[in-house]
């Protein structure tokens, strides 16, 4: 249980500080370029040895938990996290606490963990937990997702950079009907129905979304549902998914990619938002899983060629990964301000939930373990030839 004497404790620790440690947790982080209960700003300060422990039994579970106790601490977090995966530090934690490691790439290959039954847990775990939470961090379209950082003046201006090059990307045209899987906030819906004249239906799996997206399209051609998008059953003149496709999982790959193939027009585009992964893997983050995003399994390059194959033609595939690490760094600094309006609703342990989740997830992205994806697909029958846009 995290206290306020907690998050005050000194470092453990004789002289070196760091020998503390089991030599395989001290020999990586050494290698990371870490010191334990170093001067560094990126060093992990250590307030109790049962940290240690509960690295090699849980791994990025143990550590993340650890932190969230007030046993830890780190100056930098996201530099911290950059210089651990930079030597794909997570995988080999996991390799020590092999038993869990062995549980979850069990647990993802022989069960479903994204199925209809399941869709609407991430939105009730993660979305739902308070729009006020997510209108203090995000800028103000809204957007939970990758921002476009060429040239932009600050988030705002990057996300809108964002909105405006996927709409061009899917040759938007007026009177269109498009399709968004995955809505969030209405923040696409309603850029594309004001500046491209389209008519938009976004579906999403969060109640709270999708009462705000509700009034953020109010008085537009938007129509809103809460729905799981293998229930979709009309046609579309283009389809967008942004930030989606990480709750889908590699068993509905296909029920997926063969839904978007039956809504969408003949001659229509599909554009896919992702984040990926660098590696093909068996398994997903535990931490980020327990406390974040449960049942999310990133894909990886590999992933959705071999499922996209036979199904669409890949028009484009655009990569602006490095753009995500600066995007959760604003979203960080919003957060932080935003936080003496929000502790006494949400505490403390949420803060340092929070600040963890954000400051890890910029760390993956700037170690190159994370990549943004945006692919544009088409149907064979689509005659008109398609260009690139950036």
């Amino acid at each position: 249980m995290e206290t306020e004497d907690s998050l005050a404790l000194e470092p453990v620790g004789r002289s070196p500080a760091e020998q503390e440690a089991p030599a395989v947790i001290r020999d990586l982080a050494a290698e990371a370029g870490i010191t334990i209960n170093g001067d560094a700003p990126w060093d992990i300060q250590v307030f109790d040895d049962e940290v240690y422990r509960r690295i090699l039994t849980q791994g990025s579970l143990g550590l993340g938990e650890a932190y969230m106790d007030g046993l830890w601490e780190c100056e930098r977090l996201d530099e911290f996290f950059h210089r651990l995966l930079a030597v794909d530090a997570d995988e080999r934690i996991g390799g020590w606490a092999r038993a869990r490691l062995l549980g979850e790439i069990l647990r993802h290959s022989l069960f479903n963990l994204q199925s209809s039954r399941r869709a609407f847990q991430v939105g009730e775990q993660h979305y739902d937990i308070g729009n006020d939470v997510f209108e203090s961090m995000l800028d103000p379209t809204m957007s939970y997702s990758c921002a476009y950082w060429d040239d932009a003046a600050g988030l705002r201006d990057a996300q809108q950079k964002k909105l405006d090059m996927i709409c061009r990307k899917l040759e938007l045209r007026p009177g269109e009907r498009l399709l968004e899987i995955g809505c969030g906030w209405g923040g696409l819906a309603r850029f594309a129905a004001e500046h491209y004249r389209v008519e938009v239906v976004g579906i999403t799996v969060s109640k709270e979304q999708q009462k705000l997206a509700q009034e953020r399209c109010a008085g537009l051609p938007v129509s809103i549902e809460l729905m799981d998008y293998r229930d979709l059953d009309a046609r579309f003149d283009k389809v967008v998914s942004v930030g989606m496709f990480e709750h889908v999982g590699p068993k509905n790959y296909a029920v997926y990619f063969d839904t978007v193939d039956r809504v969408l027009k003949d001659d229509g585009l599909f554009l896919l938002h992702t984040i990926g992964n660098a590696v093909t893997s068996p398994k997903t983050d535990a931490w980020i899983d327990k406390y974040i995003f449960p049942n999310g399994k990133l894909p990886s390059a590999r992933e959705i060629a071999a499922a996209v194959e036979n199904r669409f033609l890949i028009e484009d595939w655009h990569n602006f990964g490095q753009d995500y690490d600066r995007t959760l760094m604003a979203w960080w600094e919003n957060f932080q301000t935003a936080w003496p309006f929000l502790e006494a609703r949400y505490g403390k342990r949420f803060y340092r939930m929070w600040k963890y989740y954000l400051l890890s997830c910029a760390g993956f992205f700037r170690a190159r373990q994370g990549q943004l994806w945006q692919l544009v697909l088409s149907k064979r029958e689509r005659s008109a030839v398609y260009r690139s846009v950036r």
